[in-house]
């Protein structure tokens, strides 16, 4: 799925709500939670090296964003409260986490049930 004419115009973090605001070129907005884009981070960490090698990230209900650092014209690198600055956001991965939010939420909450994790708050 190739978005590459879509962009964000707007980056906004909201570090009260710990929400980062994204309104792209297509005039599609969304609202997604630091600990949303923690876990999903495209990052080595995160998403391992291959298909089926996904660390699951727990314990980031907490985490904010500290820095929005711009990588080229492209993409941004996110530095999160837990020391984690690994991940390139491009915008098509940004755009494709914004038009999937619900159903990776969702899938997200039930990998932690299946491990017996509990969130400490239940708000996304």
């Amino acid at each position: 799925m190739s978005n590459a004419k879509i962009y964000p115009l707007e980056i906004k973090l909201h570090q009260a709500s710990k929400l980062l605001e994204i309104k792209f070129s297509n005039l599609t907005e969304c609202m997604l939670s630091c600990e949303f884009l923690r876990v999903h981070s495209p990052s080595a960490e995160v998403k391992g090296h291959g298909p089926g090698q996904e660390i699951l990230q727990t314990h980031k209900e907490n985490v904010s964003i500290e820095s929005i650092e711009p990588v080229g014209q492209y993409a941004v690198k996110l530095v999160f409260s837990d020391g984690h600055n690994t991940g390139i956001y491009t915008w098509d991965y940004l755009y494709e986490l914004a038009a999937t939010y619900e159903v990776l939420w969702e899938e997200y909450i039930k990998k932690l049930s299946n491990a017996g994790i509990q969130r400490t708050k239940t708000d996304g």
